[in-house]
C-alpha cells in the first residue's frame, strides 16, 4: 500500500512538473530560421578559408570580450589557412597567465600555438557579474548545440530589430526575432564598419555576420572535410565491389538454367 502511494504521489508530481512547464515552452516556442547559403553546405561542400579567417578576426575583434572558445588552441588557426608566422603574431596579441616561476608566483606573457584560447573572464561568476547575470556561452562547439546550426548563429546575429508595437520587452532584454520568445540578453554586437577586412571585404552586417558563423561551424566540426571525403571514398569503394560481385554471380550461375 506505501509502495503504492509513492508511485502515485510521483506521478502526481510529475505531472504537475509537466504543465507548469508547457507555459516555458509555449513562450520559447521555435522560430523559423531563414537558410544561409554556406560554401560547406551539401554532401561535396568545403569550407572558405578566406571567410574562415575573416570569421576569426570578427570573433577575436567582436565576440572574444565576452565569449570562449576554451576547447579551440592558437595552433588550430593553422588548419584554416594562416601560416605559422602569422598563427604566432595572432597569439602573441593575447597574454595568458602562466607559472609559478621560480618564486612561486603566477606571470602574464604572450599566448603561444600551444595555448588555448584565451578566456575573457578568470570564471564564471566574474563572467556574469559583468553581463547583469547572464552568462556568454562558449562559442567552441555552439553551431552543434543549437537546432539549425550555422543558420540559427547567422539569423541571430542579424534578427535584432526594434519591438512590434505591443511587445513587452523585459528589463535589460533586447528584440531580436529569430531567437525564441523574441527576448535575448545578448545586445546587438554588429555595426556596419566595425570590422575592417585586410582582403578588402565589406564590412557589412551580412558579411561579418556570414563569415563568424562559417568560422563557428568550422570550430565546432573541423573534420568536416575529411569525414565527407572519407565518405565519398567509402561510396565509390561499395559501388566498385558490388559491380564485381554482380559480375562474378553472373559468371559462375551462368550456364545454371
Amino acid at each position: 500500500m506505501l509502495r503504492f502511494r509513492n508511485l502515485l504521489g510521483a506521478l502526481v508530481l510529475g505531472a504537475g512538473a509537466l504543465l507548469s512547464a508547457a507555459p516555458a515552452r509555449a513562450a520559447g516556442e521555435a522560430v523559423a530560421i531563414p537558410d544561409t547559403r554556406f560554401s560547406f553546405d551539401g554532401i561535396f561542400g568545403t569550407f572558405d578559408r578566406a571567410s574562415l579567417q575573416r570569421g576569426f578576426q570578427v570573433y577575436k575583434e567582436v565576440c572574444s570580450a565576452c565569449h570562449s572558445m576554451h576547447l579551440l588552441s592558437y595552433r588550430n588557426l593553422l588548419e584554416i589557412g594562416f601560416t605559422g608566422d602569422q598563427a604566432r603574431a595572432l597569439a602573441a596579441q593575447f597574454q595568458v597567465m602562466d607559472g609559478p616561476n621560480d618564486q612561486g608566483e603566477m606571470f602574464e606573457r604572450p599566448a603561444r600555438l600551444s595555448d588555448r584560447f584565451r578566456r575573457p573572464f578568470p570564471n564564471d561568476q566574474a563572467a556574469r557579474a559583468a553581463n547583469n547575470g547572464a552568462l556568454p556561452p562558449d562559442l567552441s562547439v555552439i553551431v552543434k548545440a543549437r537546432p539549425g546550426g550555422a543558420d540559427y548563429i547567422h539569423a541571430l546575429l542579424t534578427g535584432y530589430s526594434d519591438p512590434p508595437e505591443g511587445f513587452q520587452l523585459g528589463q535589460g532584454m533586447n528584440y531580436n526575432k529569430y531567437f525564441p520568445g523574441h527576448q535575448i540578453a545578448m545586445p546587438n554586437v554588429l555595426n556596419p564598419g566595425q570590422v575592417q577586412f585586410a582582403d578588402g571585404t565589406e564590412g557589412s552586417v551580412e558579411n561579418m555576420a556570414h563569415d563568424v558563423s562559417s568560422f563557428l561551424a568550422w570550430a565546432a566540426e573541423p573534420e568536416l572535410e575529411q569525414r565527407r571525403r572519407m565518405g565519398v571514398r567509402i561510396i565509390l569503394f561499395l559501388v566498385v565491389i558490388g559491380g564485381l560481385t554482380y559480375a562474378v554471380k553472373r559468371k559462375v550461375w551462368a550456364d545454371v538454367h
